[in-house]
C-alpha cells in the first residue's frame, strides 16, 4: 500500500520531507499565522473565517480550539493547493464553474440563461453565504477534487488484500471470561472506624465545606397570573385584527411525488430513467399504494421516508413544470410524468385550498394563549417595576410585608451550597448570584426567572472550613472504598492469573476467588463483547492459541482475564458476495492515504523552500483564544 501511495506522490510532485521544526517561527510582533509564498494569513482572516463558518452551528467550549486549528489547517492548505495549481498549471476554468454552479442551484438557470437576481437569492437561502464567498469556496473545492483525482486516480486494491480483509472481517472468535469491576467490590469493603480516619486525615485537604445559607424569597408565580388571566373577545379580536396577514392563506396544495433525478446523466442513461418511471407511473395509476412506491423508489432523500409527502405548497414556490401539474390535476388525483430540471416527477395532490384569511372562529383558541401571555407578561413587568421601586426605598425591610403587599408566595431553601437549588428558584447561575452576593438581612432587587419574579434575603450564613469526618464521613467512606476496591480489584486479577498459570481451570480459580466465569458469543473484529469492551481491546481472542489464557487487561480500570474458547474461520463461499464491498471500501480507504500523504508531502516541500512558514504564537494565540 505504501509503494503504491509513494508512487503516486512521485508523478505528482517531487517531495522533500522537512527536518523538526523547520517551517515554523516564533513572531512576536506579527499578527500573521502564516506564510506562504509571501502573503500572510492574518490573525483578522482567520477570525473572520472561524467566525463564518460556525455562525449556523454551535460548538462545544472544549472543542472549539480544535475546530479552529483545523479552520488554519484548511486555510493554509487552501493557498498551497493553489501555489502547486500555478505550478502544474491546473485551473477550474469559468465553464466548469458553471456547470458545477448548475448542478448546485439548478433553480438560478432557465435552460442556459443565468438568472442573475434567482442565483443571488438561492446562494443566500442554501448556503447563507454571499455570492463571492460561496464562489471562492466553490473554485478551491473543485480544485481540491482534481488534485484528488490525479493523486488517486491509479490506486488499486489488490485480491491478496481483498482476501485478508475478508478473513479479518468474517472471522469470529469466542471467550470464556473472568471480568473484576471495583464498583462491584466497593460494598464488600468495611473498614475499621481506626482506618477511616486515618484515611481521613491523610487526605484531608480535599475535604472542605463550603460556604451555606439559608435563603427565605418571595415568588410571584406567572402561573398563577396565567391561570386567572380571562381575556375578553374583544381583545381577542383586536389581536386578530392587529396581526391579520398571518392569518392569510395563499393559494396552496398539498402534494406528494416520487422523484427520479436526471442532473448530471448521460442522454442513454435519462432514456432508462424514463422507462423506470413510467414503469412506476403505471403502478401508481393502477391503484398501487402511493406512499409505498416513494419510499422504494423516490430519490429525494427529504421526502422519502415520508412517503414522497412535500407538504403544502404555495404558488411560486416551485419550478413552473411541477406547479402547473400541482395545481391544474384534481385534487386526489395523480399526474402524468412531470419533467423538470431536477429529473422526472410523479405527483399526487392530496389536497388544495384557495387564497383565503381564516376566520376569527376558525383562529380564535390559538390567538387566546398569546393573548393570556401578552397579559401576563406586561402584569408581571409592571409589578416587577413596583417590586423594584419598593426595595429601592429600603432593602432591609420585611420580606413578610413585601409579599403581603405585592401577594407573593413565600418560601425557604437551605442551608444551600452555591452548585445546590433554591427551594422553588432552581439552580440558574442568576439564582445563586443573586443569593450569594447578598449581604444577611438584605433584599435583593426582583430577578425573573421562568416560573416568574422572585426577590430573595439571605436568613443565615455558615461560612466555609475544613470538614470534620463526622461531617463528611460518608463521602469518606465511599472514597476509601472506591480507592480500595481498585486495589482489590487488581490483585484478584493477579491471583486469578497466577492460580490458571499454576495449571487451575479458570472455572476452579474464579470459584475459589468468588468470581464468576461468563461465555461470550461468537464476535468478529470488528465486533465487541457486552460489558467488556471492543473486539480491538481484546485481540489475544484472534492471536493467542485456542484454550490459552490471557494475561490480566485493564480496561478503563476493569480487569479482565479470559480464555480462547473457539474460533471460526471465514467462509470462503461467502467472498463472492462480499467482494465488491470490500474492494470499495479498501480503495476509499487507499484513496484517502494517498492524498492525506499528498497533502502532508506538498507542505512539508512548501516549508523545505522556505516558502511555508507557520508563526506558532500567533497561531496557539488564536486557537487558545477560540474556546
Amino acid at each position: 500500500m505504501m509503494s503504491v501511495v509513494l508512487g503516486i506522490i512521485c508523478i505528482s510532485m517531487v517531495m522533500f520531507m522537512a527536518g523538526v521544526g523547520l517551517g515554523t517561527s516564533n513572531s512576536a510582533t506579527s499578527d500573521s499565522l502564516a506564510t506562504i509564498a509571501g502573503q500572510d494569513i492574518s490573525l483578522v482572516e482567520a477570525q473572520q473565517q472561524f467566525s463564518l463558518e460556525t455562525r449556523t452551528q454551535s460548538i462545544p467550549p472544549m472543542l472549539r480550539p480544535i475546530y479552529a486549528k483545523q479552520i488554519v489547517d484548511a486555510m493554509i492548505y487552501r493557498r498551497a493547493l493553489q501555489i502547486e495549481a500555478d505550478r502544474l498549471g491546473i485551473t477550474v476554468t469559468a465553464d466548469e464553474q458553471r456547470e458545477r454552479i448548475k448542478q448546485i442551484l439548478p433553480t438560478a438557470f432557465s435552460g442556459d440563461t443565468w438568472l442573475k437576481d434567482r442565483y443571488e437569492n438561492d446562494v443566500r437561502d442554501r448556503t447563507n453565504l454571499t455570492v463571492a464567498e460561496f464562489e471562492s469556496e466553490l473554485r478551491d473545492g473543485m480544485l481540491e477534487e482534481k488534485f484528488r483525482q490525479m493523486v488517486t486516480d491509479g490506486v488499486t486494491v489488490s485480491d491478496a488484500e481483498i482476501r485478508q480483509e475478508f478473513q479479518a472481517r468474517n472471522e469470529k472468535a469466542q471467550i470464556q471470561y473472568v471480568l473484576i469491576k471495583p464498583t462491584d467490590l466497593a460494598s464488600s469493603i468495611h473498614p475499621s472506624d481506626t482506618d477511616l480516619a486515618s484515611y481521613f486525615s491523610k487526605n484531608s485537604a480535599k475535604y472542605q465545606i463550603p460556604e451555606k445559607r439559608t435563603v427565605r424569597y418571595a415568588l410571584l408565580d406567572l402561573a398563577k397570573l396565567r391561570s386567572s388571566a380571562k381575556p375578553s373577545d374583544e381583545e381577542l379580536r383586536a389581536y386578530y385584527n392587529a396581526h391579520i396577514d398571518d392569518y392569510k392563506v395563499e393559494n396552496r396544495s398539498h402534494v406528494e411525488h416520487i422523484l427520479f433525478k436526471t442532473v448530471g446523466k448521460t442522454d442513454a442513461e435519462i432514456a432508462e430513467i424514463r422507462q423506470k418511471a413510467e414503469d412506476v407511473l403505471k403502478q401508481a395509476k393502477g391503484g398501487a399504494n402511493f406512499e409505498d412506491l416513494a419510499k422504494k423508489n423516490s430519490e429525494d432523500d427529504a421526502t422519502k421516508p415520508k412517503g414522497g409527502d412535500l407538504g403544502w405548497i404555495i404558488d411560486g414556490q416551485t419550478v413552473p413544470e411541477f406547479q402547473q401539474a400541482a395545481f391544474s390535476i384534481p385534487k386526489g388525483s395523480i399526474s402524468d410524468l412531470v419533467k423538470t430540471q431536477y429529473g422526472f416527477h410523479i405527483i399526487k395532490v392530496l389536497d388544495r385550498e384557495t387564497a383565503h384569511t381564516k376566520p376569527f372562529e376558525e383562529v380564535r383558541d390559538s390567538i387566546l394563549p398569546q393573548v393570556v401571555n401578552a397579559k401576563v407578561e406586561a402584569e408581571a413587568n409592571d409589578l416587577s417595576n413596583q417590586i423594584a421601586g419598593a426595595v429601592r426605598q429600603s432593602d432591609r425591610q420585611s420580606l413578610d410585608d413585601l409579599a403581603k403587599k405585592f401577594n407573593l408566595q413565600l418560601g425557604e431553601a437551605g442551608p444551600v451550597t452555591v452548585s445546590d437549588p433554591v427551594g422553588d428558584l432552581g439552580d440558574a447561575a442568576d439564582v445563586h448570584r443573586m443569593v450569594f452576593d447578598l449581604r444577611k438581612g438584605e433584599l435583593s432587587q426582583p430577578l425573573r426567572l421562568d416560573s416568574g419574579v422572585a426577590v430573595a434575603t439571605v436568613k443565615d450564613v455558615f461560612p466555609s472550613h475544613p470538614a470534620t469526618l463526622a461531617e463528611v464521613h460518608d463521602q469518606v467512606l465511599a472514597d476509601y472504598q472506591r480507592d480500595q476496591s481498585v486495589q482489590l480489584a487488581q490483585a484478584k486479577a493477579a491471583d486469578l492469573a497466577k492460580r490458571t498459570q499454576s495449571g487451575d481451570s479458570l472455572d476452579k480459580a474464579a470459584k475459589d476467588l468468588g468470581l464468576a466465569v461468563k461465555s461470550s458469543d461468537s464476535f468478529a473484529r470488528s465486533g465487541s463483547v457486552p460489558d467488556v469492551g471492543t473486539a480491538k481491546q481484546i485481540q489475544g481472542a484472534f492471536t493467542l492459541p485456542l484454550g490459552q489464557m490471557s494475561a490480566p487487561l485493564n480496561l478503563a480500570g476493569n480487569w479482565l482475564i479470559f480464555r480462547v474458547a473457539a474460533r471460526n474461520a471465514s467462509n470462503p463461499d461467502q467472498l463472492a458476495s462480499q467482494r465488491q464491498d470490500i474492494e470499495q471500501q479498501l480503495l476509499q480507504n487507499k484513496q484517502e492515504a494517498a492524498y492525506q500523504a499528498f497533502r502532508t508531502g506538498l507542505q512539508d516541500q512548501l516549508k523545505k523552500e522556505g516558502k511555508l512558514v507557520i508563526h506558532t504564537d500567533v497561531l496557539n494565540r488564536f486557537v487558545n483564544s477560540s474556546s
